[in-house]
């Protein structure tokens, strides 16, 4: 299995993909920062629930609840 992004990379290419000029692609920004680009769509999703946009879990309360099942 690959070796993940570190997590400060991944937020980089989530504000770069955001913030982008009227006319650059998805594609341009995952050429330029080199993932897939389902890995962005992932990404933008769960930035999406971490900044309460969209419902979901976040990642603290995701390891918090992966933790408890681990201790039981």
């Amino acid at each position: 299995m690959p070796k993940p992004y570190p997590r400060e990379f991944g937020e980089d290419v989530v504000r770069v993909a955001r913030n982008r000029e009227s006319g650059v692609t998805i594609e341009q920004v995952v050429g330029d920062f080199g993932v897939h680009p389902m890995t962005l769509h992932k990404w933008l999703r769960q930035a999406d629930v971490e900044d309460g946009v969209k419902s979901g879990v976040s990642s603290d309360a995701a390891a918090e609840l992966r933790e408890l099942k681990r201790r039981n």
